[in-house]
């Protein structure tokens, strides 16, 4: 009954153009409980039918899937810890009151760096990237309000690549995608362009992306950054979200430890009367949420731009993943309702 009303409502959705697919995966005490294709992965130039193994940009969830296991990886092994001040590693990263945010303000979107900047207007690469945002004045003071940024995971991704002394893209394969036997994930994808949800047309392409990064500074970081730019399956990610909801262990071995984990689940940001941020995670707070209205107080999840999206409730051992590449229709897609409404018709049918 639950996969009918869910198909039912996914294609209302493609019938009033609000998305022209998606992808989802709902996962309840364990049971996979629906994994479906509906619609269409891409609808210009022509239209093409959405599969189970059609390749997202999941855009936001970079940071959730890609950047917070990574700095969570390396602060297990002591090389960092979260009052960590960023100029710690960052020599550049001071002046402008800045010399007081660490890793924990990054993470939790506190450090007061501003939401966004458009380097890519400029054409700048990675490393002017991050020179640029050294220099940025912060918004407002640290720990004082929550300014989803950005800014924080490119700083981020520089970070771990100074720790590791490797390629971003690299570590994250070798250390999360690898271990966890996630094949599909990855940046810079080499799939053929038919397995791939279409995102935006973009005048300078006079084309739609597609097996591009759509986020303009990540594609102007050459297609790697940690706040985005990551591309995964609806089979990858239900890998990941299991080792999450397992509390950091997979059949294979214990990836992060449970302490670990329901660190990251804390809220750290009871200041804020409007929104609650746990590390990386959004938190279901006061305030509307994706989650919809239905899911425990407990719950936690991410969203990325693109129309993709993952939430928990852990009170009821349910995640629900959900895949759509609502920009091939533009950027005014009411994506923020549709999932909330789909996750309060799930909640409600189980």
């Amino acid at each position: 009954m639950m996969r009918e009303k869910v198909l039912k409502f996914l294609q209302q959705e493609i019938d009033a153009q609000h998305i022209p697919g998606a992808v989802i995966h709902v996962s309840h005490q364990g049971e996979v409980l629906m994994q479906d294709a509906i619609g269409s992965r891409s609808l210009y130039p022509g239209r093409n039918p959405m599969s189970i193994d059609t390749v997202f940009d999941i855009a936001s969830l970079t940071k959730v899937v890609a950047t917070l296991p990574a700095v969570l990886r390396l602060l297990e092994k002591g090389e960092l810890h979260l009052d960590d001040p960023v100029h710690y590693f960052i020599s550049d990263f001071k002046g402008e009151g800045k010399e007081g945010i660490t890793i924990k303000h990054l993470l939790t979107h506190t450090s007061g760096l501003p939401s966004h900047r458009p380097y890519h207007l400029e054409r700048l690469n990675a490393s002017q990237i991050i020179e640029r945002v050294c220099v940025e004045e912060i918004s407002a003071p640290i720990e004082e309000r929550i300014i989803y940024s950005d800014l924080n995971f490119i700083l981020l991704y520089h970070i771990i690549e100074q720790l590791t002394n490797k390629p971003f893209q690299e570590f994250v394969s070798e250390e999360i995608f690898k271990p966890l036997g996630m094949k599909e994930t990855m940046f810079l994808p080499h799939f053929s362009k038919e397995r791939f949800a279409s995102t935006e047309y973009f005048d300078h392409l006079q084309d739609y992306k597609c097996g591009m990064v759509h986020d303009e500074n990540a594609e102007s970081m050459g297609g790697v950054s940690g706040h985005a730019g990551l591309f995964s399956t609806i089979d990858d990610l239900a890998k990941y979200c299991l080792m999450i909801e397992r509390e950091g262990t997979n059949e294979f071995s214990t990836f992060l430890s449970k302490v670990t984990l329901q660190l990251t689940r804390r809220n750290f940001t009871p200041y804020d009367p409007h929104e609650f941020r746990g590390l990386g995670w959004i938190l279901k707070g006061p305030k509307q949420s994706s989650c919809g209205d239905l899911f425990s107080t407990n719950s936690y999840g991410h969203t990325g731009f693109t129309g993709t999206s993952i939430w928990f409730d852990p009170d009821e051992e349910l995640h629900i993943i959900l895949l759509t590449n609502r920009v091939h229709l533009g950027r005014k897609s009411p994506i923020i309702r549709l999932r909330s409404r789909l996750h309060n018709i799930i909640r409600a049918s189980i």
